[in-house]
């Protein structure tokens, strides 16, 4: 089973390779028929589409993995990109090497991975989180728990939720923190912005154009410092206030108090809620 990138916007960034793998294989599995049927048009490549998706992933894997034992040659292609990298397909190449079955990965396009080497931050090191949680509260423990990490962080997020999830980030890792979004990468309206969370919350915000596409959002790791450690004291006030008040307000008068960070003092009292 061959593992074929496809072009994540620019149809031209496909192989040579890839070309001449989905014209010979037996079958091409792919998790959208009708958008793989256009690349392959483009290329006039004529060839079997098989369905593979996340609604019938578990029922279709036994299927395909037998046709493979059977002896066909089959591409595994996603809607665009990496097949697998946030995509279906997992369950598939897993039961396939339970199976003996031969895997050969193709290089290719990646939107994680081409937005990283665009984003101006340290790439030797990096974690890729796909998409956030859908849910409020979980989204802003997930943040939280990203709070500290020092490597490049590299999401993906639907256009409706982007300044949602940029306010998200202000509040949690600092409006100084620094961010390169990019929207529709690789294709014709590709749009890059880059610098601190507030800079370009601002530019984006009142923005209609970044209400649609394809969003990457690349935010660059902690500075790796000694965390501020948090008196008794501290969370003692904070107590005796959030009892009439909203909570930040809570946090903003105790850290003017304490003489704290306000975000420090925010994250800390978010953990000791998590754990």
């Amino acid at each position: 089973m061959y593992i074929v990138p496809t072009p994540i916007g620019n149809l031209l960034d496909i192989t040579y390779r890839a070309i001449n793998i989905l014209k010979k294989v037996d079958y091409i599995i792919t998790e959208n028929i009708k958008h793989t049927s256009i690349l392959l048009k483009k290329f006039s490549i004529v060839n079997v589409l098989l369905s593979l998706n996340i609604c019938n992933e578990h029922k279709k894997t036994k299927k395909y993995v037998n046709m493979l034992q059977s002896g066909s040659n089959i591409a595994l292609v996603s809607k665009a990109g990496t097949p697998v990298v946030n995509d279906p397909g997992y369950l598939l190449i897993k039961e396939s090497y339970y199976q003996k079955i031969r895997i050969v990965p193709l290089p290719g396009a990646c939107a994680a991975i081409t937005a990283l080497s665009a984003s101006g931050f340290k790439t030797h090191q990096f974690c890729y989180e796909g998409f956030l949680p859908n849910k409020h509260t979980a989204c802003e423990k997930k943040l939280f728990s990203l709070y500290n990490e020092t490597r490049t962080i590299i999401l993906y997020e639907s256009p409706k939720r982007l300044i949602k999830t940029m306010k998200l980030i202000k509040k949690i890792m600092g409006e100084n923190r620094k961010v390169t979004i990019f929207k529709e990468i690789t294709k014709k309206w590709e749009n890059i912005q880059h610098g601190t969370v507030k800079k370009v919350l601002s530019t984006i915000k009142n923005e209609v154009a970044w209400k649609k596409g394809e969003i990457t959002l690349v935010i660059n790791g902690s500075n790796p410092i000694k965390p501020n450690i948090i008196s008794k004291k501290a969370f003692k006030i904070f107590h005796i206030l959030e009892k009439i008040m909203q909570k930040s307000t809570a946090i903003k008068i105790t850290a003017k108090i304490c003489g704290f960070n306000k975000n420090i003092l925010y994250n800390t009292i978010i953990k000791k809620n998590i754990t």
